[in-house]
């Protein structure tokens, strides 16, 4: 998975740079105070303890009256759960240190808005965000699409919601917006070229920019964190654009802890987005 990248916005992007621990390892440290360890995923035989995960083995013949089912590997009765279980028992009932044993770090490309809100998020992550201070920032600005603008036209989300008093938006006016605001970004762009011309200190030539430049980072954090971080940022109130981040992080973290999402996905508002 490294390197997975998933384009969001119209200029960023959420890629995987690395990931560490497992489904496996979050049952490990479970099971700690027994010793018993990882045994295996389900569904699994009653009678051999073989799972689908598990090598091919031959079955013992079955207590009488056991139905048996073919899973491809000869007769096995799978009617056992596997460690699956004890994975939904320790998200069902908040036992979340376990999950504090993986975890992702990513890149992110956004604007720098949507890194204002993702910095809210500070335990237990880590941030390293690039630094204008010592290279120009890239003339990369976000501009919302016509139906991002209309989200909130109807008056149902406030926090989505227009200035009291303000006239309705109509397709007209968002795209009237977007003009607007693609000259501004090219003035200030211009006034930023030449401020670093004229020998403008670069931590000061930036101070006019608008929070719709994109600019990059990486973040870092243990699993436990990120699906609390995904539980309101894939909620419906949550704003559109740090949404659609959480979009593909729910993605990545689908594919690296795939028995861990399986149990938490409806609980953090994945199901509601299609993730």
């Amino acid at each position: 998975m490294a390197d997975r990248r998933i384009d969001v916005l119209d200029h960023g992007y959420l890629s995987l740079v690395d990931a560490w621990g497992s489904d496996e390892r979050i049952v490990e440290a479970a099971r700690m105070s027994t010793g018993k360890g990882f045994l295996g995923w389900g569904p699994k035989c009653q009678a051999c303890g073989d799972s689908f995960d598990a090598p091919e083995r031959s079955c013992p013949t079955p207590a009488a009256g056991r139905e048996f089912v073919d899973a491809g590997r000869g007769g096995h009765l799978f009617i056992e759960p596997g460690d699956e279980k004890l994975l939904r028992f320790l998200w069902d009932n908040a036992h979340a240190t376990p999950f504090e044993m993986a975890g992702l770090t990513v890149e992110v490309q956004a604007p720098i808005f949507v890194f204002r809100e993702w910095h809210r998020h500070r335990v237990p992550f880590g941030y390293n965000e690039m630094s204008s201070r010592y290279a120009p920032l890239p003339d990369v600005n976000y501009i919302p699409s016509v139906e991002r603008l209309m989200i909130g036209a109807d008056g149902k989300n406030k926090q989505a919601g227009t200035t009291k008093g303000a006239e309705a938006l109509t397709l007209a006016g968002a795209e009237r917006f977007r003009e607007v605001l693609a000259t501004v970004y090219a003035q200030q762009q211009s006034t930023y070229e030449w401020a670093l011309g004229a020998g403008v200190p670069k931590e000061l030539a930036r101070v006019h920019l608008p929070v719709g430049r994109y600019s990059r980072m990486r973040a870092t954090g243990n699993l436990r964190g990120w699906l609390g971080f995904l539980k309101l940022r894939l909620a419906p109130n949550a704003q559109y654009e740090i949404r659609e981040y959480a979009r593909a992080l729910a993605a990545i973290v689908a594919e690296a802890f795939p028995w861990t999402w399986a149990v938490a996905r409806a609980s953090v508002g994945a199901e509601e987005v299609g993730t």
